[in-house]
């Protein structure tokens, strides 16, 4: 499947790798009613994630996610909220996707924790938030966060079949997945922005801004959707905010409110 692409990659990967994200940044919609929501805790069960010190990705991103719904239910209450798991459980990534494709969601949200492979000092020295939405990375940086996340894929039964040969190591696998998955791109971004302000401005998390990368359970989701790294496991202090029940609500608070602005701006076209 993956070499069959090659000659449209070579079509239009120039216009996709070339093209900054302010060029995309534009207030046009699909004009619909945002009615489901899919929050997906990313990891879980066998896979549990990055980790820091004394903490495992799977359990930030869940707590993170169940506040965040719960959020949604109390003060959007005609918006049906679905989550991937709501407990400690392995979801494999198709299933992830499908689940928000069967339900017909209107956005589909990812949370994951980062974490750096290096010496202490520099450890200390990188924190903040990423929202990624579907693209070609424009960094080595950005890669390797995918290849991380979709690495995944290693521990379901039958990856090959399922993925239909998509190396989660390779550069140009990434690149061509990425090329079919521009349908949502704009409303995406949009969302994008919104995370990025309200981490930034209202949460005062640092930002590390929006990014483009090739992720497969992005990929296979029908409908814009964003994978939100909502800091670094890595980093002694930001471990500690994480880990803190009222750090958990801060950045569910503000998700929230960049949904709930997402959703006004969508309704009101």
């Amino acid at each position: 499947m993956w070499k069959r692409v090659i000659s449209l990659m070579a079509i239009v990967s120039l216009f996709l790798i070339c093209a900054p994200i302010s060029a995309l940044n534009t207030h046009k919609f699909v004009q619909y009613k945002l009615k489901t929501v899919v929050i997906d805790a990313g990891h879980g069960g066998h896979d549990p994630g990055t980790s820091g010190k004394f903490t495992k990705e799977k359990d930030i991103t869940l707590a993170v996610a169940l506040k965040l719904g719960k959020t949604i239910q109390e003060h959007l209450p005609d918006v049906k909220v679905i989550y991937t798991r709501t407990k400690d459980e392995f979801v494999e990534l198709h299933k992830r996707a499908s689940i928000a494709n069967e339900n017909k969601a209107d956005l589909f949200i990812s949370i994951h924790c980062n974490a750096i492979d290096a010496s202490p000092a520099k450890r200390a020295e990188v924190s903040g938030t990423e929202v990624y939405v579907m693209g070609v990375h424009k960094t080595e940086e950005n890669l390797a966060v995918a290849k991380r996340e979709n690495a995944v894929i290693y521990l379901e039964e039958g990856y090959e079949e399922i993925y239909e040969g998509f190396d989660p190591n390779s550069p140009q696998s990434h690149i061509m997945m990425s090329i079919y998955s521009t349908a949502y791109l704009e409303n995406s971004l949009r969302f994008a922005q919104l995370l990025d302000y309200q981490f930034r401005e209202r949460a005062n998390r640092p930002s590390r801004g929006i990014k483009q990368a090739g992720f497969m359970v992005l990929h296979r989701s029908a409908m814009p959707s964003v994978l939100i790294e909502i800091g670094y496991l890595s980093n002694p202090e930001e471990e500690k905010f994480l880990n803190d029940p009222w750090g958990q609500t801060l950045i569910a608070s503000a998700i929230f409110r960049a949904f709930r602005d997402y959703k006004k701006e969508l309704e009101s076209l």
